[in-house]
């Protein structure tokens, strides 16, 4: 972890008032997507995978965000960088409210904003070289326009990531995955960014090389000054990478904290369910551990329950909780959680 983590620990409160250090403030942010309806489809729905999330993100800090699978977690990447155009809310970036620009504004924006996918196979051109793949945003931007200063870009930035310039005449099919992911990112890279969306960018590979492309990440921080957003369902990941964890269920955000904070004194039941579910490699420890099973399944986010969305899985929950949505409040400094009996 580098040294400005201490620094950061007092960010931002979700969807408040920028400061001069954010970089990134996500206030009320809903996606929704309705499906059915059609001629021959059945009744029309909603789903609601972002369903009022607020955050906001320090220049330099990475933040993480975690949960089960379908809890929105991507869908609110893609939304921030407007890849899914949002139902409502608003997406500050740099100080301008992305939501409010068309197609022609965003172009300016999204050399600031880029993303690492979870896959580092299907994300690459197949008919592409690597050299390719990474000269084409220069071109694209107007970074670079000479093929002589791309080729020397391009170079720079496979060294960068640990790769050999000789990389640059191979195809994403003639290499590893790890090698592959570490295109992506070398991609992201090349347009010098302020903010960069990480997907589960280590989900898909082996758990030896996940630990060299979390390194990699962490050093390339440190260079450029990079801001993270960490998308993961690996809590031991998220851990050592997070300045702040934020952790989300069925499209909404239960909890924030920083990273140790919310580790050692999680406020939200389903947080501590994620945390008791995490195995503990001393045996002795792990037999003593307090165990905390959630009943049930994920509601659909088709029909979401009323009140808290995570009252029919609480093993704490009471007749208000069924009622009553909880607002995503600070109960200690900088530690905000979205639960009534916090």
């Amino acid at each position: 972890m580098s040294p400005r983590a201490d620094a950061l620990i007092a960010s931002p409160a979700p969807g408040g008032a920028a400061s001069a250090e954010t970089l990134l403030e996500v206030r009320n942010l809903v996606t929704h997507f309705k499906v059915g309806g059609g001629l021959f489809g059945g009744p029309a729905g909603v789903v609601r995978a972002v369903d009022g999330v607020s955050f906001a993100i320090r220049r330099g800090e990475t933040l993480g965000l975690v949960g089960e699978s379908g809890c929105g977690k991507t869908t609110a990447g893609r939304s921030i960088l407007q890849l899914e155009r949002p139902t409502a809310g608003q997406v500050i970036f740099e100080g301008r409210d992305l939501t409010a620009l068309d197609e022609v504004a965003l172009r300016s924006v999204r050399r600031r904003m880029q993303v690492i996918f979870q896959d580092p196979y299907s994300s690459l051109n197949p008919r592409m070289t690597v050299g390719q793949i990474l000269a084409e945003p220069l071109a694209v931007h107007g970074i670079i326009t000479s093929s002589t200063g791309r080729r020397a870009r391009v170079r720079d930035l496979l060294t960068r990531v640990g790769l050999l310039p000789q990389h640059a005449d191979r195809y994403p099919h003639q290499m590893s995955g790890g090698q592959r992911q570490r295109v992506g990112i070398a991609r992201a890279l090349a347009v010098e960014p302020s903010l960069i969306v990480c997907d589960e960018p280590v989900s898909a590979l082996d758990v030896s090389i996940q630990a060299q492309i979390i390194n990699l990440l962490e050093d390339l921080q440190a260079e450029f000054n990079l801001t993270y957003l960490f998308i993961a369902h690996d809590l031991a990941v998220v851990r050592h990478i997070s300045d702040r964890v934020a952790v989300m269920y069925l499209g909404k955000i239960v909890e924030i904290a920083d990273r140790r904070e919310l580790y050692e004194n999680p406020l939200h039941p389903y947080t501590r369910a994620l945390l008791a579910a995490v195995p503990i490699p001393d045996p002795v420890l792990e037999e003593r551990r307090e165990r905390t099973v959630l009943s049930g399944e994920v509601p659909s986010p088709l029909n979401p329950p009323s009140g808290c969305v995570f009252h029919p899985r609480c093993p704490i929950a009471v007749e208000r909780c069924r009622g009553e949505v909880p607002p995503l409040r600070e109960v200690t400094p900088g530690h905000w959680a979205a639960c009534l009996l916090a």
